[in-house]
Order: structure tokens, then C-alpha cells, then sequence
């Protein structure tokens, strides 16, 4: 409901509203997370409106439901060829890349639902050109720059919208982690996110396959721009972590890690450090000790 009526920050407040959801879910079980889903959607459909609800639980609830319900999978080590005293926990990686494909499902539905295409990017950029026509007429574009610019809003709006998506929700789930860890409810261990958070190897071939649908132009290559938004943003995010890991326990990492992100904000170093991702993709499982609980709720 914040979030509706700051558009400053509506979409921190919105991706905020993910943190209960994930708290309950990682700290006592799918069960509780279900409880959570569906009392935050029917609180939603009586305050606001079914449409606010049913945008909430795509967007926000469910992907938060999923993340925690993965985060306590958990089996055996010995099914993996490891210590029969152990338990592997599922893959952050693999937790991503579900983040990814979530986020671009709900990317597309919205899409779907709001009639996404040329005529709503058109009729916004011509909006945009008209306000500067009437401030400063010298700042109107020609006729081929106008349309050339149509033609990148229409591309450029799922990439941000789907990579910003991603990267707000994995900021909730990481500071879920921590207050759940902090009170002693973790199902799950807490894991080190410098050397934890990579992107599974299989999500290169999505991604790819998303540069070439950008290509093939109509639906399908705004398809491919939110593909590669959402999963673009998670090799930006394995990269980070990479960064940090191999800086650590350097003299000069703090003013390191501050100018590669001052850097970012500009398109070429960003590239750069979403490439020090896709280069290094792996699947780190966490072990720990066997714990005796009869709860099977979070476990396979």
C-alpha cells in the first residue's frame, strides 16, 4: 500500500513486502509461508483491489514463498557422495536461477495483462517529447532519432524493470537470511555470499538465448530483453560476489570494492563485471552437521 502511494520509492517499499514472507518461511517452514501468502493477498484484495492482490502474489508473495521453500531443501550428503554425518543444503546458485525464471514469468504476465508493446512505448515516448517540446522546443528530436529512440524504450523497459526486479527480491532474501539466523530459527545455515553467490553454468545458455531473441524483433525480442534483464542481473550480482571474495583480506579493498561501484553506474564497467560472472559459475552446496528433527517440511 506504500508502495501505491510514494512512486519515489515504490519499488523498494514494493520489493520490501517480500521480507515477512521470507522470514516466515525460512525461519518455521512452507506452512507458515503458505499462511503468510495468502493472508498478505487477501489483505491486499479487501484494502486495495483483487488487481493489487493478484499483482502482489505474482510479483512479490510467491517468489518469496518459492525462495524460502528452496532455501530449506535439504538432503543427506551421502546421496551426493559425501559424509554420512552431513547435510547438503540446496544450492544458492540454483536459488538464482529460479529467481531469474520467476522474475521473467511475472515479467511477461504483467506484460500480457497490461497490453505491453509499441503502441503503450510509443505513446509514452511521444508524452516524453511533447513535455520537452513545451519547455525547451531546441530539445526535440528528428523524425529517425525519434524512432530509433521508440525502438530502444521498448527493449530497454523489461531489462531494467526485470533486472532491478531480481536484484530488490535477492537484496530481501539476504537480509531475511540474516534476521532469521540472528534469532535462531534458521532452518538453514548461513552461508558466506562472497563465495556462495555464483550463477548456475546452465543459466549462460539462457542468457544467451535471450541476446539472440532481442534480435528477431516483436514479441519474441521483448521476450529476450526481459531475459536478459532478469539474468543479466543475476551474473551483475555473481560478479559483485566475486569481486568481494577476491578481494578479501586486501589493504585496499573497502576503497577498492567503493570505486567498482561508483564505476558501475556507467555502462562499460558494469559489462565488465557482469563478465567476471559469466566466467565464473559454479554450484557451491553447504554441509553441515546432521541435525535429529521428525520435521520433514523443509526437507526432501
Amino acid at each position: 500500500m506504500g508502495a501505491n502511494a510514494q512512486p519515489s520509492f515504490a519499488s523498494v517499499l514494493y520489493a520490501s513486502s517480500a521480507l515477512p514472507v521470507l522470514v516466515a518461511g525460512l525461519g518455521w517452514g512452507n506452512r507458515t509461508a503458505i499462511v503468510a501468502i495468502v493472508t498478505a493477498a487477501i489483505l491486499g484484495a479487501i484494502l486495495v483491489s483483487p488487481m493489487f492482490a493478484l499483482a502482489m502474489a505474482i510479483f512479490t508473495l510467491v517468489p518469496a514463498g518459492w525462495l524460502s521453500h528452496l532455501a530449506n531443501l535439504a538432503r543427506p550428503a551421502s546421496e551426493l557422495g559425501g559424509p554420512d554425518n552431513l547435510m547438503a543444503w540446496y544450492p544458492i546458485s540454483d536459488i538464482l536461477l529460479h529467481l531469474c525464471g520467476l522474475v521473467t514469468l511475472a515479467v511477461v504476465i504483467l506484460g500480457v495483462v497490461i497490453g505491453y508493446g509499441p503502441t503503450l512505448t510509443n505513446a509514452l515516448v511521444d508524452a516524453m517529447v511533447e513535455t520537452f517540446n513545451q519547455q525547451n522546443p531546441a530539445m526535440v528530436p528528428d523524425a529517425a532519432a525519434l524512432a530509433q529512440t521508440k525502438r530502444m524504450i521498448l527493449l530497454m523497459l523489461p531489462i531494467v524493470q526485470g533486472g532491478l526486479w531480481v536484484m530488490l527480491l535477492f537484496a530481501a532474501f539476504y537480509f531475511a537470511v540474516r534476521i532469521v539466523s540472528r534469532s535462531g530459527r534458521a532452518l538453514r545455515p548461513r552461508e558466506d555470499m562472497p563465495s556462495a553467490l555464483r550463477m548456475n553454468r546452465n543459466a549462460i545458455f539462457i542468457f544467451l538465448c535471450g541476446i539472440v531473441l532481442t534480435f528477431l524483433g516483436g514479441v519474441p525480442a521483448m521476450i529476450g530483453a526481459t531475459l536478459c534483464g532478469t539474468f543479466g542481473a543475476g551474473f551483475l550480482m555473481a560478479g559483485f560476489a566475486a569481486l568481494h571474495f577476491r578481494l578479501r583480506d586486501k589493504d585496499w579493498r573497502l576503497p577498492g570494492l567503493v570505486l567498482i561501484y561508483l564505476s558501475t553506474m556507467m555502462l562499460l564497467p558494469a559489462i565488465a563485471v557482469l563478465v567476471i560472472g559469466l566466467t565464473d559459475t559454479r554450484r557451491t552446496i553447504a554441509l553441515t552437521p546432521a541435525r535429529d528433527t521428525k520435521s520433514t517440511d523443509s526437507k526432501t
